[in-house]
């Protein structure tokens, strides 16, 4: 009840950013221990019961740790819970124990994994990987500011983006954007700890504490589904009057990231892995350990406000997937193939998380309760999945609801107080989202098969 109750002051901006004043107080419940034996307890059953008893709420932000040796009774009552309020999320538990090699772990923020005691995170939010690729279409040019922000370089000419020319401007693109990156970070919490340093929580660690760089990637399926139009379709762009590149047209048809097409899915998981390995070589903050998330939280909508059309097809301004969501709409093939995508983005190299948020209405879980509880069990334990050769999805994010739903609770909120859904990382009241991330929620896909 206590967290349930904390606010935060917090500057509007910051709110445009994190929208529904979420402190991120994660609670994990479950996993496994390092000898075998469960970790759940009665009090596993009783946190998930108070969203009943009290009702749904964002704060604490409730985390099973998921394990497919996990009892089966916790496993159908947790997805019980999921179905019924929209407000827990889980984490590959089999995955990050056997990374860590310590069942005493916990989630920061929202899916960030960590050794309770010995480690600390310094946040460092994200970076904005579809608007790199338009600059290095444009040779470093904004292309809604129209200045030049990125290094000078020629801009791509050509009447038809050529693959191989793109990619080659794109890696030298990503190695500015990561000096940018971990500079202004180095910068950022030096000055914090010089000026806010968190003495009463440090004091609760070891001595030697283990610190990351906590890095990150915004519009990862934005850049993916671009680059695959690049590749495997025809896009020529569109130029103004100075030969900016401002639009895109696109001939022909080309694979979407989320409907299990290693075509674009290897893009995808090429990217995550480049621009980790172009952060880790680079000096940081008191010697942190760079890494990286697939995460976005809601600003998903800000990232999409700043970046003009993409070779994809997306409109200028339109909000990016959240996380590692696939782009709304074209996941078309299903929960299986959507899931089995996002699978297959490389823990190794986003240690820090790789959030999903997995909508799907009722009727696709079965018709009745004992049969939907079965299948979300079972789509939960297929997604984390982990063995010698397979990773495994680390993070999903549940919604089970109807999209009429949400219309309705736009025009009549008054029904719907309480109202609690999954965003990227955490859980907020739908009524505290903007007009606009409303919006973004409302557009996203939720997926009517399995």
């Amino acid at each position: 009840m206590k967290i349930r109750m904390v606010r935060f002051l917090r500057t509007p901006e910051f709110d445009s950013l994190f929208s529904g004043d979420p402190i991120w107080a994660t609670e994990v419940i479950g996993g496994m221990g390092l000898d075998g034996r469960t970790l759940v307890t009665k009090n596993s059953f009783r946190y998930l019961h108070t969203l009943h008893t009290m009702g749904s709420a964002p704060e604490p932000n409730l985390t099973i740790l998921w394990s497919e040796a996990l009892p089966v009774a916790f496993k159908k009552y947790a997805a019980q819970v999921s179905i019924v309020t929209s407000s827990l999320q889980y984490e590959n538990d089999d995955l990050m124990r056997t990374d860590f090699n310590s069942d005493d772990y916990a989630i920061a923020c929202c899916v960030s994994p960590m050794v309770i005691g010995k480690q600390m995170q310094f946040f460092g939010a994200r970076a904005n990987l579809a608007k790199t690729l338009l600059y290095a279409i444009n040779g470093g040019v904004d292309e809604k500011l129209k200045i030049q922000v990125g290094p000078k370089t020629a801009p791509l000419t050509d009447e038809v983006l050529d693959y191989d020319a793109v990619m080659e401007s794109l890696d030298h693109f990503m190695d500015w954007l990561a000096v940018q990156y971990i500079s202004a970070l180095n910068i950022i919490h030096y000055m914090h700890d010089k000026y806010s340093y968190e003495a009463s929580l440090m004091a609760l660690h070891d001595r030697d504490v283990y610190r990351t760089m906590a890095c990150g990637i915004a519009g990862l399926s934005v850049a993916a589904d671009s680059l695959s139009a690049i590749r495997y379709a025809q896009v020529k762009p569109i130029r103004d009057e100075n030969g900016l590149a401002i639009d895109f047209a696109i001939e022909g048809e080309y694979p979407q990231y989320g409907n299990n097409d290693e075509r674009v899915d290897s893009i995808a998981c090429d990217l995550v892995k480049r621009f980790m390995q172009k952060i880790s070589v680079l000096p940081t903050y008191r010697n942190a350990v760079p890494t990286q998330s697939i995460l976005t939280i809601t600003s998903n909508v800000v990232y999409g406000q700043k970046t003009g059309n993409t070779p994809d097809g997306r409109r200028a301004g339109t909000p990016f997937a959240p996380g590692a969501n696939p782009m709304h709409g074209r996941d078309r093939k299903g929960a299986v193939a959507s899931l089995t995508s996002v699978a297959k983005l490389p823990f190794t190299y986003a240690k820090d998380g790789i959030s999903y948020t997995f909508s799907i209405v009722p009727a696709a879980l079965g018709k009745e309760d004992a049969v939907r509880k079965t299948n979300l069990v079972g789509l939960l334990d297929g997604y984390f999945h982990h063995e010698a050769q397979v990773e495994g999805g680390q993070h999903l994010n549940v919604n089970v609801m109807n999209r009429e739903m949400l219309l309705d609770a736009i025009e009549h909120p008054e029904n719907y107080p309480n109202l609690t859904i999954r965003v990227s990382g955490y859980a907020v009241r739908f009524n505290a989202l903007t007009r606009e991330q409303q919006q973004d929620v409302i557009s996203r896909t939720f997926t009517q098969a399995m």
